[in-house]
């Protein structure tokens, strides 16, 4: 197979740690008998820097033009640390999420054996947890209205959604369940929002085209409570953007770090895969960040173009660096602690 990838490694620890899931993906198509064209392009802060846009014309194309985009991560603490900044990398992506209507957001949470007494929740409470949030990724709060009024005193964001953008994203939640357990978490905050409760009555209009799944219904600070309690009492979850965005991170200290999960981003013609954490600022260019969430990201988008035999085999080199602790510094606990380079490497080799 031919794969025209859009590589877009953007700020702080993106480049390094797209290096390595570039190294061990085309290690895959040596061994596989694929032939993959990377198309580097600009975006965040780094975009910013060169021509003054967060999410460049140019990089849109390439990226429409792509099979698939991967991803590394948005962010500076120049901006983060100036509130009168206009111009921010973070609005890139949410334009490249609009752009591209990338609408889902696909965020799984699962255990490793190797590393369960790494995680800070007791290994009986989060063993066998496999589960995958579906976070509504182009509406919300994060692109409606939003201002400022009373000279600059009083500010406002409106979260606004549509039946349509809503129901999109739950038949890609109940189809998912069809292919796993057929459980199905709506959450919401359907006692207090109006949003939530159109959320609700879309969701339960639904239900009977998919009568093998049992739907629940939960308020999202309920869910946020469970998730840390019984994590293992759920397997699909889908949200709205705000609450997909805090549960999803909250949920990925179960895994024991944040630089081990992966994700995809799902749209009508273009995907994009990147891991779930940010730039980490305080460690680029040190060769330190764990690469294993952006190459485990590489799995799910081998997978997606139906080359499983190839992700799982990223997935099993992965395990195995864990087992034999080829890991980096967050997941060291004192013992040897290895390049985010030298990681890359021993995966590409290995497979």
């Amino acid at each position: 197979m031919k794969l025209n990838i859009a590589l877009l490694a953007g700020d702080g620890i993106g480049p390094e740690v797209i290096d390595q899931a570039v190294k061990v993906s085309n290690a895959i198509a040596k061994k596989y008998n694929h032939e993959i064209n990377w198309t580097p392009a600009l975006t965040g802060a780094a975009a910013i820097d060169a021509v003054g846009e967060p999410y460049p014309d140019d990089t849109h194309a390439v990226c429409e033009a792509a099979d698939a985009v991967l991803f590394g991560a948005i962010g500076h603490p120049k901006f983060d640390n100036d509130p009168s900044a206009t111009v921010r990398p973070e609005q890139g992506l949410l334009k490249m999420r609009q752009k591209l209507g990338l609408f889902a957001n696909v965020r799984p949470t699962f255990t490793f054996p190797s590393l369960i007494d790494k995680s800070p929740l007791k290994r009986e409470r989060i063993e066998g947890t496999d589960l995958v949030f579906l976070r509504e990724l182009t509406g919300g709060i994060y692109f409606g209205k939003r201002g400022r009024e009373d000279n600059g005193n009083t500010a406002y964001d409106t979260c606004t959604y549509t039946r349509v953008e809503v129901e999109r994203l739950a038949r890609k939640g109940f189809e998912m369940a069809m292919n796993r357990s057929k459980k199905l978490c709506c959450v919401d905050k359907a006692n207090v929002l109006e949003t939530s409760r159109l959320w609700r009555e879309t969701v339960q209009g639904l239900e009977k085209e998919y009568p093998e799944v049992t739907v629940s219904y939960e308020f999202v600070d309920a869910v946020a409570m469970r998730l840390v309690q019984w994590p293992n009492s759920y397997d699909v979850l889908i949200t709205e953007n705000l609450f997909g965005d805090i549960l999803t991170d909250e949920a990925s200290v179960i895994s024991g770090s944040m630089g081990l999960m992966p994700s995809a981003s799902l749209g009508t013609k273009t995907r994009l895969y990147e891991p779930i954490h940010g730039s980490y600022p305080q460690a680029a260019g040190k060769d330190i960040a764990n690469p294993l969430a952006t190459v485990l990201s590489a799995a799910m988008m081998f997978e997606d173009f139906n080359l499983t035999e190839e992700a799982q085999a990223i997935r099993d080199v992965v395990n195995k660096s864990l087992v034999e602790g080829v890991v980096s510094e967050d997941l060291a606990e004192g013992k040897k602690a290895y390049k985010t380079s030298e990681i890359g490497d021993w995966l590409a080799s290995n497979i």
